[in-house]
């Protein structure tokens, strides 16, 4: 088998892949009795992230250059970026719900790169004399893995609006500044754990998520199968009321599982990008003579940078948690596709070596 013939395996061996997968997480979030399913589901995303890593290696192998000169290739490093946050971030919170949200996008991506996009587009072809250079490298892998660990983030962020059917729910514990707190009229804890004694009530009220005592409320731990629903009553008030009626303290506790994580990912998708822009602005003088042309996928990448940065200073500085900050990111998500694919959709640029126009 040459090569081509090798990625062209591959490339349709990653879709059926990503395919089965996601009926693995969909099927297993309809049905969690099935427990045998989560786990297939993130073996599923391993072997389609093993599968597409192969691919962009006999795609270097062939060509002899990085493989992101073209849309063909720069849609399988996104699809294996996001495979491989997401393995990371279901890794960090221990919740099968991160591949519900994230596996849909991997095997749309994917299907539109092997089965729908021409033949020719998918061929590889010599580099443009811009890209001659070895800032290919640096600069356009780290944009694409910005891209797609703030796409992953946005994705939980977007969730964490589902889950939470868009209410306005007060969270503790996801961000650095001033954070605010659920009512205690709900305590959780695992089955069989003795109901410790409450105290004398206090006017503050207080929520705890069963998260392990260790973590200092910021790292998460595989604790986050809450079992049993202990009614905390107080003089203040009766232990038939609740603060969110409409949401079970399962459905919150996963909320808050969510917004943890969709806040580490996109914290941790930002610096990436904030050096992508940055080599990008070093590689544009070299190639160009001027670090900064306004170019539509330059005013964008700002756009982007300026959307994530409103989102990490709001929840820094001024403590917001919760559906705020998820909106903002769900919105993110759409300005990061308008940055990495529309530009080059809908108009011709410097950046639009490869593409459709």
């Amino acid at each position: 088998m040459d090569l081509s013939s090798l990625q062209n395996w591959l490339d349709n061996t990653s879709f059926c892949v990503l395919f089965i997968t996601l009926l693995l997480y969909w099927v297993g979030a309809a049905f969690p009795g099935i427990p045998a399913l989560w786990p297939l589901g993130t073996s599923g995303m391993a072997i389609a992230n093993l599968c597409i890593a192969a691919l962009l290696g006999a795609r270097w192998i062939e060509a002899g250059y990085f493989p992101l000169s073209n849309l063909y290739e720069s849609l399988f490093f996104l699809v294996w970026g996001i495979t491989t946050i997401h393995l990371i971030a279901e890794n960090m919170s221990r919740s099968r719900l991160v591949g519900v949200a994230t596996s849909p996008v991997a095997m749309a991506i994917t299907a539109f790169a092997a089965l729908t996009l021409p033949g020719e587009m998918q061929q590889s072809a010599p580099l443009v004399p811009a890209l001659k250079s070895n800032w290919l490298m640096m600069h356009v892998s780290v944009m694409m893995l910005s891209y797609a660990t703030l796409m992953v983030g946005s994705l939980l962020a977007i969730a964490f609006l589902v889950v939470t059917r868009g209410q306005n729910i007060e969270l503790r514990g996801s961000s650095i500044g001033n954070g605010s707190y659920r009512s205690d009229r709900y305590r959780l804890q695992r089955a069989g754990t003795p109901i410790p004694a409450v105290e004398a009530p206090t006017p503050t009220p207080e929520f705890t998520t069963g998260f392990s005592s260790d973590n200092n409320g910021k790292g998460l731990s595989g604790n986050v199968a809450l079992l049993d629903v202990v009614q905390v009553e107080t003089p203040a008030q009766p232990a038939t009321a609740t603060l969110q009626p409409s949401l079970s303290p399962q459905r919150l506790s996963l909320a808050d599982t969510l917004d943890n994580i969709s806040y580490r990912i996109i914290g941790l998708g930002f610096p990436l990008l904030t050096i992508g822009i940055i080599a990008g602005g070093v590689w544009a003088n070299e190639a160009w003579g001027s670090y900064w042309s306004w170019d539509p996928k330059e005013t964008w990448a700002l756009i982007t940078w300026l959307v994530f940065a409103a989102y990490l200073h709001a929840r820094i500085t001024r403590g917001w948690q919760g559906r705020k900050p998820a909106i903002l990111a769900a919105a993110g998500f759409v300005v990061v596709w308008i940055c990495y694919l529309g530009v080059n959709l809908l108009g011709k640029g410097l950046h639009s070596y490869g593409w459709f126009f």
